[in-house]
Formats: structure tokens, C-alpha cells, sequence
């Protein structure tokens, strides 16, 4: 069965789910399945009217017809509602030049660069005569706007506040875990050990196989499995620095500021190579730029993030980069390209003896009694990393309140443990209900084979 036709199937039990609409809408786009298109994102429009994604899909399936009028109609008429709405600009820029009025495209794709730099367009621009890398006149270039002391915007000068340059906050560590302080995950050991620890420690031999250290690994799984903390333990197995990298280091009101928060932190990685560079909810930062909802800066920080991990004019030999999402559907695909995050790993909740290892390592230092890891591990089946970790703190809290009252320390028992674990619920299966919908419907490429293998969907 194609794509196609599992979206269409997914679509006959769920015919109002808005964003498979729009996906089955896009994937019959992109197939020149015009007619279906259209259907779909009309459809959209009848669940949520006014919907500018779906509006916006009827211009591209108009442009696809070459019924290029009436697409001019109806993209015109998207952006007197909303002006800042950059992606039909571009469109009607692509529109007037179909329609050979360049004059009417040059003004469309200036504003729509003049909103969102994001939509840049290299080959576009040249058929329209703009100087390469989209350099604008100066009457034409983006006026940046910051949050004043009033809470009210008012203009700034590009690239951040008045009175300074932006600066970012990305804390050189060395951490003191290794793979032998991650329970289970063996399998995710192995391919870090190849693609990672041998390269860095054996550079000669890997060096004649044209194979250097360095390059992208991506981890997806459900929350609290344990993507952080292998990724910390990656660079404990070689005593390299780790760099953990938020939001918080690369956001920033400002516009540019971000772009150079982000530049910042890759040149202080490239300074200390060799080092695991770990960008967590790295969704948030790599969002897929055709997302309709993404915002105007999200797209710059984007091109942005692909140009540091290609290099720029720097290199990144020696550096390593992780990023761990939990929505990886989410993600532009220009990420997964050959030297970006090219290598996707999926972490899943611990297997059994996994989650025995996990509990053993929870035990260590505690004053228990009477405890069986493997035991504990075959009634917490689908539970995280986390979970297991709360399971022991709810079992540690009821014992402490009878430690208190004796004036003593008291063991915790196998009886504590499973009293706890069965008063939680294993909170990965939110994400394997979203995640099963993606790789049932949404899995070009076998991208979440994985998932599917996990769930007992296809046979390994």
C-alpha cells in the first residue's frame, strides 16, 4: 500500500482530523493528484473556516493548474487579511512572474522578504534580476523591532539591544558519567561506541577508512527515557566537554541576536573540539519551515542552525552533535541531510533487563531490604527511565513518614516498590498514541520503523 493510499484510509476512519487533511492535501500536491488536493484542503476550510494554511494549499493547487487568475484573486485576498502573512506573498510573487508581470513579482517577494527573511529564495530571485543572497535596497531591508521598557515595540538597531552585543550562556562541562552509569540502552551504546568513541579514539584507522570523527546523531523517544543522560555519559566515555544547549541559551528578543547566540555556541564548540555539542528539544530550534504556523524568526534561526552544522567557513572535525526531541515528525527535513543530523536513533522505554539495570543503579546507596530488580522490572513494563525514578521517590517518601515517627532509618522494601509501581502509570504511552499515527501514516522512507517494530506493528 502507498502513502497515499494509507492516508486515505487513515482519512475514511477520521475524516475531520485537521492535520491529516492537510497532510494527505500536501502529499496529493506534491504528487500532482490536483483534484484530491483540492478536496482536502476545502474540506479543512469546512471544519475550521478561515483556515490560511488550506487557503493558501487552493493557491498551490490553482498555481499547479496554471489557473494562475483566479489564484492571484485569492492570494491577494489572503494578504488583505493578513498583511504579514509571508508565504502568500511569495506566492503571488511566484504568480505574477508566471503571468509575466515582473515588476508586480519583484514588489510580492520583497515584502515577502521584508516580513520573513526565511522565505528567501535563491533561484526565484534571480529570475527576477534581485542581487544574489537576497540583498535588498535600503529603503527595502527589514526594520527590527524590539520590546521597549514600556512593553510597547518600538525600533532597535539590528542584531540586538542598544548599548551591546548579545551574548549567549553555554556552560563548558566534563561530565563524570559514563556508559556504565546508563541502565540498558545497549543497543544505542553500540552505535554511539562506532559512530562516536572509536572514531575519536582510534583516528588513524578510521582516517584510512575516509571516516572522521564528528558528524549528527538524532535521538526521538518518548519523554524521560533517557536522551539526555546518555548524551552526557556520550562525552564522560572519551573525558570530552559537553555542551548542553537550551532554548534559553539561543532565544532571544532581539532580532539577529538569535542567529548569533547560535553562531556562538557552535564557534565555542569548534574552539573546544573534540566535544559533544547536545541541543535538547531540538524540534523547537529545527522546526519544518513549511509548518503554516511557524514564525517569521523561527525562519531565520532555522537557515541559520543548517548553516552551522554544514560549517560555514569554519569546520566542525572533532564535533559531535546530538539533539534529542520527543516530536520528531516536527522537524524540517533538511536536518536529516548527509552531515546534519544524519544518523536517527530511536530511544524507546527499557526493555526488561534493561529496567532491572536501571532499578539496580536506584537502589545503589539507599537502605533497602528484600529487593528483587527483576522481579520490580517484570511488573513496570512501557515504564521510562523517569518513571522507574518515581517509583522509587513515591516508595522512599511512604517509608520516610514511619522513619520519622520511629526516629530511624528504615529499609525500603520490595513491598514498598511494588506498592508504588502499581499506583503508577507509565507515562510513554501519550506519546507511542501520537507516535503510531505517524508511523502508520506519515513514514517516508521507513523514518519510524522503530515505532512500529516496538508496537508489534511490523515484524522486524
Amino acid at each position: 500500500m502507498s502513502d497515499l493510499d494509507s492516508l486515505r484510509e487513515a482519512l475514511r476512519h477520521s475524516p475531520d482530523n485537521v492535520p491529516l487533511r492537510l497532510l494527505f492535501a500536501q502529499s496529493c500536491l506534491e504528487d500532482f493528484h490536483f483534484g484530491e488536493a483540492r478536496e482536502s484542503y476545502e474540506h479543512v476550510l469546512r471544519v475550521e473556516p478561515g483556515h490560511e494554511g488550506a487557503n493558501l494549499g487552493i493557491v498551490r493547487v490553482l498555481f499547479g493548474e496554471a489557473l494562475f487568475s483566479e489564484a492571484i484573486v485569492r492570494a491577494e485576498a489572503l494578504v488583505k487579511v493578513n498583511p504579514s502573512f509571508a508565504a502568500a506573498h511569495l506566492m503571488l510573487a511566484r504568480l505574477h512572474l508566471a503571468e509575466g508581470d515582473k515588476p508586480s513579482a519583484i514588489g510580492s517577494y520583497r515584502t515577502a522578504v521584508r516580513i520573513d527573511r526565511g522565505f528567501m529564495d535563491e533561484p526565484l530571485a534571480r529570475q527576477l534580476g534581485i542581487p544574489p543572497g537576497g540583498q535588498e535596497p535600503e529603503e527595502a531591508r527589514p526594520v527590527a523591532m524590539g520590546l521597549g521598557a514600556s512593553g510597547g515595540w518600538r525600533e532597535v538597531e539590528e542584531g540586538g539591544p542598544p548599548g551591546g552585543e548579545p551574548d549567549f550562556a553555554a556552560e563548558i562541562e566534563r561530565p563524570g558519567q559514563t556508559f556504565a552509569d546508563v541502565g540498558g540502552m545497549e543497543a544505542l551504546k553500540q552505535q554511539i561506541r562506532m559512530r562516536i568513541l572509536h572514531p575519536m579514539k582510534h583516528p588513524e584507522l578510521f582516517r584510512a577508512y575516509g571516516k572522521t570523527a564528528g558528524g549528527g546523531v538524532l535521538l526521538y523517544g518518548p519523554p524521560g527515557c533517557g536522551k539526555t543522560l546518555i548524551s552526557r555519559a556520550t562525552a564522560g566515555e572519551i573525558d570530552a566537554n559537553f555542551f548542553c544547549i537550551g532554548l534559553h541559551d539561543i532565544l532571544d528578543m532581539w532580532i539577529g541576536s538569535s542567529e548569533k547566540n547560535l553562531h556562538g555556541v557552535f564557534e565555542m564548540a569548534r574552539a573546544h573540539a573534540p566535544c559533544v555539542l547536545f541541543f535538547d528539544e531540538v524540534d523547537a530550534l529545527a522546526a519544518d519551515r513549511k509548518d503554516f504556523k511557524a514564525s517569521a524568526a523561527s525562519r531565520s534561526v532555522i537557515n541559520q542552525f543548517l548553516a552551522e552544522l554544514d560549517g560555514g567557513v569554519s569546520h566542525n572535525h572533532g564535533v559531535l552533535f546530538l539533539g534529542a526531541t520527543n516530536a520528531p515528525w516536527h522537524i524540517d527535513p533538511a536536518f536529516r541531510r548527509p552531515g546534519r543530523f544524519d544518523r536517527t536513533v530511536f530511544v524507546p522505554p527499557p526493555d526488561e533487563p534493561g529496567r532491572a539495570s536501571i532499578l539496580r543503579l536506584l537502589a545503589k546507596d539507599k537502605p533497602v531490604a528484600d529487593f528483587d530488580a527483576e522481579e520490580l522490572a517484570r511488573k513496570t513494563k512501557h515504564f521510562s527511565g523517569a518513571d522507574l525514578k518515581a517509583v522509587f521517590d513515591a516508595a522512599v517518601e511512604s517509608v520516610l513518614e514511619s522513619a520519622l515517627e520511629a526516629g530511624r532509618v528504615l529499609p525500603v522494601t520490595q513491598k514498598h516498590l511494588l506498592r508504588a509501581a502499581k499506583e503508577h502509570r507509565p507515562t510513554t504511552q501519550a506519546w507511542f498514541e501520537t507516535a503510531r499515527n505517524y508511523a502508520l501514516y506519515a513514514n517516508q522512507g521507513g523514518y519510524y520503523d522503530d515505532v512500529l517494530e516496538y508496537l508489534g506493528l511490523k515484524k522486524p
